[in-house]
């Protein structure tokens, strides 16, 4: 969670005292003792599969597994952006539904 200063707007950083934290900022001598506990648990809904595959574009690519001749495509950026995306296939076959990537 981040917390700004109500003084000069600037973000607050935690220090750790003898038993105790504290909110303080870095720019003004604003100070905000810490003294209930609280966490936050932010728990997110991965994108389920069927929806990722919805809107797909079909090309000639052959299945690995069962070497039909079309198969579902996508392209995602997994790693950084001078590094070439990443091709996901899907056998257009609805008996295989083999996936792979290149």
């Amino acid at each position: 969670m981040l917390l700004f200063c109500p003084t000069c707007a600037n973000s607050l950083r935690i220090e750790e005292g003898s038993n105790s934290l504290r909110y303080f900022c870095s720019s003004c001598p604003y100070i905000y003792n810490i003294t209930e506990k609280f966490s936050r648990r932010l728990y997110t809904k991965p994108k389920a599969r069927a929806e990722a595959w919805a809107n797909v574009d079909s090309t000639e690519e052959t299945c690995p597994k069962c070497s039909n001749s079309r198969a579902f495509f996508m392209q995602i950026q997994t790693r950084s952006a001078d590094e070439p995306m990443t091709t996901f296939y899907k056998c257009c076959n609805p008996k295989c539904n083999h996936r792979w990537r290149e």
